[in-house]
């Protein structure tokens, strides 16, 4: 039953609950780093990682300190600082061994310390745990790396939309930023089929 109740929880944070599409968290990268298919990948493995280790660690420290002691009301700081180290680290390790990468994502890299989907991650999982005490806390690091998985799946398929529509005659009143939230709204709804698959699988 665990193993079941996993794969739901992973399979809802990529489907049916997408951080992106469904709770329209992240919206800054996933307009401004899906032009290209190998961007987009490449923006979405750093924020999966973040989000992961992000979860992984500020868990512990709101469940064992902060809640505690009378300090939940910190979360969103202490959350912060957390994430900000993580992306440091992996701003790092991009520029020393994936340059052409560190160069291509340019600004939206540090804005991962900022970008709202990794912190909603990190704060949406405690609600989850707060209303039901079976979410532990390898039940909220499966589902940050869905969210994460969730979010590549976004970016790419938004990305491969971009790169299509650069071949179509778009009107000249729709082109540039309208075209592209048109076709985001597009592939939101289209998503909105997986609805009752998480049920379906726990039923």
């Amino acid at each position: 039953m665990m193993a079941k109740e996993l794969v739901a929880i992973f399979l809802a944070a990529i489907l049916t609950e997408n951080y992106v599409l469904n709770k329209f968290l992240g919206i800054c990268p996933f307009l401004g780093v899906s032009k290209k298919v190998n961007t987009a990948v490449g923006m979405s493995a750093a924020v999966t990682f973040v989000m992961v280790l992000a979860t992984a660690v500020t868990w512990p420290i709101y469940t064992y300190i902060l809640l505690p002691n009378g300090l939940g009301y910190l979360q969103t700081i202490v959350f912060i600082l957390i994430i900000a180290a993580l992306v440091q680290l992996v701003e790092t390790v991009l520029k020393k061994y994936m340059p052409p990468l560190y160069n291509s994502l340019g600004i939206y890299l540090p804005l991962i310390t900022t970008n709202c989907a990794v912190l909603g991650v990190t704060m949406l999982v405690l609600e989850k745990g707060a209303a039901d005490p079976s979410f532990g806390y390898l039940q909220s690091l499966v589902n940050s790396f869905g969210a994460g998985i969730g979010f590549l799946v976004a970016m790419v398929l938004f990305a491969g939309v971009r790169e299509r529509m650069e071949s179509c005659d778009i009107p000249q009143s729709l082109k540039g930023l309208p075209i592209t939230l048109v076709a985001a709204s597009l592939v939101a709804v289209s998503f909105l089929g997986f609805n009752g698959l998480v049920e379906g699988l726990l039923g």
